[in-house]
């Protein structure tokens, strides 16, 4: 009651300012129990609905105040400290600007405007702009002489440690160890500037002294000779360029290849490949380019020019991801027996982490293979004790049958589905009728229906039955209706 009262008062007809301030230190007073009891609780969630209202109603009294009295300098300062307080510094500079509107005589307010620019706002520039009007208004002042240049001496200090911490910096890399991706990271920061050219030749420097033993260097350094400058005059044609990018990626694979040999490790490999794979999906309409990268693709092993993908394959063959990229690499080359490769693959790899190959198989068996191999290919996955996999051969399985056979054969794989698992989980079981019944909902009253009697089951729960009625009721169209509501009768009564 004690707030309303002191709203009451703010609306008469004939207000005062004493009513104003004992509102705003109200407000402000529940400001500081609620911040007493956050640090009391820990509790530091919900600011936007919590304080900010109460703040924004603060804020609005006191432009209310000020703008009814505007001579009063020290309502107007008590408004810059509540904004600095309460963390709304955003609002400082547009009272002090609706201040010096009011009070350009006072060259106390243009210098804590400014003070205030730089030390709360950190903003030299907008301080510089201050004390230059204040200039305007006061060009005999030596107080705001002084102040002008001592904060031009601040900012030229603050401009000094700058330079000094840069200088420090290009000393220190050298004496900081950290893994190659940091560095890089490092060097791509200091890319973004023009002036650390030097800078960025000793990140470069560090990163080739002390981190060959990282893939992430060779790889960071292989592709930087994609982005060589080449000569003007061979750029001019379409023929230039094309020889101008074969030289960028035959340097390219140079180093990769030296760093394989430099650094013989599984995640080198990879890089390999994926940049392989990466140019190779770039340029595959033109043949000749094609048959060069499968020439680049060579290992150059004594057992006959296998290619990197499968060399790197028999190096790594439990490797998830080695055989993801290896096996789209001969995908996009068309080359060797990929169902066999396929199958090498699933055999070697962890079970439990072959749900990529399982989906790029899903996808390359489909685009490729005939209706009977694709289907093989997904009961395969069917089998996989792995539950992601079961899953997500289900969905993918149900999608193509609807894709290549329309509504009988899928509803066809959805019912052998549903029994493929000996124990089937019961969630696994109603995500495949949701699935299924977002396609066939409104036509397929069996689907229902069944959908019914597995929650009526053993592993179901009979409470679902009634809303599972009630939205076949409302998905259903024409007969099916019918059909459905016999046949529940007959469920209920103990004949179906």
């Amino acid at each position: 009651m004690f707030i309303t009262a002191l709203e009451y008062k703010l609306t008469r007809l004939i207000v005062n300012k004493e009513d104003f301030i004992a509102y705003i230190q109200y407000e402000i007073n529940v400001l500081e129990l609620i911040k007493k009891r956050r640090a009391h609780i820990h509790y530091q969630f919900k600011r936007e609905e919590i304080e900010y209202p109460i703040i924004h109603r603060i804020n609005s009294t006191f432009r209310r105040a000020t703008n009814k009295w505007k001579d009063d300098v020290q309502l107007w300062l008590s408004h810059v400290a509540f904004c600095k307080k309460w963390a709304t510094k955003g609002q400082i500079s547009k009272v002090f600007s609706s201040m010096l509107a009011i009070h350009p005589d006072k060259p106390a307010l243009w210098i804590m405007a400014a003070k205030s620019e730089l030390e709360d706002r950190n903003s030299s520039e907008s301080a510089r702009h201050l004390f230059l009007r204040s200039l305007r208004f006061h060009p005999n002042n030596q107080k705001v002489y002084q102040e002008y240049f001592r904060m031009e001496l601040l900012h030229s200090e603050k401009l000094r440690k700058q330079q000094k911490d840069l200088e420090k910096a290009e000393m220190d890399l050298v004496s900081v160890k950290q893994k190659a991706a940091f560095v890089i990271s490092l060097l791509n920061i200091a890319a973004i500037f023009d002036f650390t050219k030097e800078l960025q030749d000793t990140i470069l420097q560090d990163l080739q002294t002390n981190y060959t033993e990282d893939s992430f260097t060779w790889d960071f350094m292989a592709k930087r000779e994609l982005e060589a400058p080449g000569a003007g005059e061979e750029l001019q044609t379409a023929k230039g360029r094309a020889s101008d990018i074969n030289r960028r990626e035959e340097r390219c694979c140079q180093v990769y290849e030296e760093g394989v040999k430099s650094l013989n490790s599984e995640s080198m490999w990879t890089c390999y490949v994926a940049f392989c794979l990466e140019r190779l999906k770039r340029k595959t309409n033109v043949q000749e380019l094609k048959e060069k990268l499968q020439i680049l693709l060579s290992s150059g092993d004594t057992e006959g020019a296998a290619s990197v993908a499968m060399t790197a394959t028999r190096r790594y063959s439990q490797s998830v991801s080695m055989w993801s990229l290896s096996l789209q690499t001969l995908i996009q080359l068309g080359s060797g027996d990929i169902g066999k490769h396929f199958q090498d693959a699933l055999t070697n790899v962890n079970p439990k982490e072959s749900l990529p190959l399982w989906q790029l198989q899903f996808q390359w068996s489909t685009d490729n293979q005939s209706p009977e191999e694709t289907e093989a290919v997904f009961k395969r996955g069917l089998l996989s004790a792995v539950a992601a996999v079961a899953m997500e051969t289900k969905e993918s399985y149900l999608d193509w049958s609807y894709s290549t056979g329309g509504y009988k054969k899928a509803r066809k794989t959805f019912t052998s589905c549903l029994f493929f698992q000996e124990t089937p989980k019961m969630h696994n079981l109603r995500d495949c009728y949701e699935r299924v019944l977002q396609e066939f909902g409104t036509t397929d009253d069996d689907l229902w229906l069944q959908y019914i009697q597995e929650e009526l089951g053993p592993l179901g729960q009979p409470e679902n039955c009634g809303k599972i009625h009630w939205r076949a009721m409302k998905f259903l169209e024409g007969e099916s209706v019918e059909r459905f509501t016999s046949k529940y009768t007959l469920l209920q009564t103990g004949h179906l």
